[in-house]
């Protein structure tokens, strides 16, 4: 049986780097007695699978993993198990059988939601200034900035890659594009306003949640997102 697993990861555990958060939830399942299936051979290891990697220092609410399990119990009676053994910053969210045919949730992503706002000290002198100039920016037909990679750089129109933007109550809102073929982050997209005002921004100055993981369930002509646990079902 497929499991989904919907998480939240928040306060001091935001510095974890995700081996170890992998090497937690391994933990996890084993305090609150998950059934979990393992892998056949010489080292079998939990069959558990991540959608996709958070920075370091972002928080999150809406991140998930799958595993396989031989037996289960209801969703409301395995959120309780896994959560009674977590540690305070992680919470499970949901638990949601997945159909026999579904696809691992690290294929399946290719949008995420974000919520970015300024560390108090480095907010913008005048936000309303700010809030005007970058819905200008993020309104234009092309965005280009200069993408590095491990070998290269290049310059990449990031417009296409943001689906949403809004900016409420100091808070900015972003869809992008996400998962191995398109992957756009929100510092990014903030750090290329600020490039292209002329003005520096600070590595500390970013407090980045992440808020939700899609799935395309659309066509080559028009993208439908679905939230990652909408692909499954409560167990009840």
């Amino acid at each position: 049986m497929k499991i989904r697993i919907k998480f939240s990861k928040t306060g001091c555990v935001k510095f974890m780097g995700h081996l170890d958060v992998m090497h937690y939830f391994q933990k996890a399942m084993r305090r609150a007695k998950v059934d979990i299936k393992y892998s056949e051979g010489y080292s079998p290891h939990q069959i558990m699978s991540f959608a996709s990697p958070l920075s370091l220092g972002h928080t999150t609410s809406g991140d998930y993993f799958d595993i396989e399990v031989h037996s289960t119990g209801t969703s409301d009676e395995m959120i309780k198990r896994l959560n009674d053994v977590m540690v305070e910053g992680f919470e499970v969210l949901s638990y949601r059988k997945l159909p026999d045919d579904s696809k691992a949730a690290m294929s399946l992503v290719a949008a995420c939601d974000y919520e970015v706002s300024f560390r108090e000290g480095y907010e913008p002198a005048d936000f309303e200034a700010f809030k005007k100039d970058f819905t200008l920016f993020l309104s234009q037909s092309e965005i280009n900035v200069v993408k590095q990679t491990k070998k290269s750089e290049r310059l990449v129109d990031i417009k296409p890659l943001i689906y949403k933007f809004n900016i409420k109550d100091k808070t900015i809102f972003m869809q992008l594009a996400s998962g191995s073929i398109e992957n756009l982050k929100p510092e990014l997209v903030v750090k290329a306003f600020f490039d292209y005002k002329q003005s520096e921004l600070s590595q500390f100055a970013l407090l980045i949640h992440r808020t939700q993981m899609y799935a395309d369930a659309g066509d080559e002509e028009h993208r439908v997102l679905i939230a990652l646990e909408d692909l499954g079902e409560d167990i009840l």
